[in-house]
């Protein structure tokens, strides 16, 4: 409990110190424009990409064998969370011909490097899960009225 409140407290002050700053170095207009940048990402969350997941989770659960799953979920949530942090440097938005500096690495390479590890640890961990026979153990209190036979 004690840990829940620092961590709280910690994001509340951040928070405000960060909101102490964007309203007093900005000029109004930008502030309109922060304004409806974070009112366009809750909106894209709310009725784009939480749709999409849920949609590819069921057809997962559905095609998917069980050892599967889990691994294609962890491997789901990493690649996904990275693309999209990924997605300004990928589409090289912000890039300048006048300052060769910027946007300098082949993050596309790196990208595919990245989702490779990820599809050959989601493999790997499928593997390993079928043979040692785990995955339909998933959840199960190994002392309680279900562990007693």
């Amino acid at each position: 409990m004690t840990a829940r409140l620092v961590t709280g407290a910690a994001g509340l002050v951040l928070g405000t110190y960060g909101a102490w700053l964007l309203l007093s170095r900005q000029d109004l207009d930008r502030l309109t424009g922060v304004a409806v940048w974070l009112a366009a990402g809750v909106v894209l969350h709310d009725f784009v990409l939480a749709p999409l997941v849920i949609v590819a989770a069921a057809a997962a659960a559905r095609l998917l064998p069980r050892p599967a799953r889990g691994p294609a979920a962890v491997g789901l949530v990493v690649l996904g969370s990275v693309t999209l942090l990924a997605v300004p440097v990928l589409g090289r938005f912000g890039a300048r011909a006048d300052n060769a500096t910027l946007l300098d690495r082949p993050y596309t390479a790196g990208w595919l490097v990245l989702a490779g590890l990820v599809l050959t640890s989601v493999v790997v961990a499928t593997v390993v899960r079928a043979r040692r026979g785990t995955a339909g153990r998933e959840g199960r209190s190994t002392d309680g009225p279900s562990a007693r036979r």
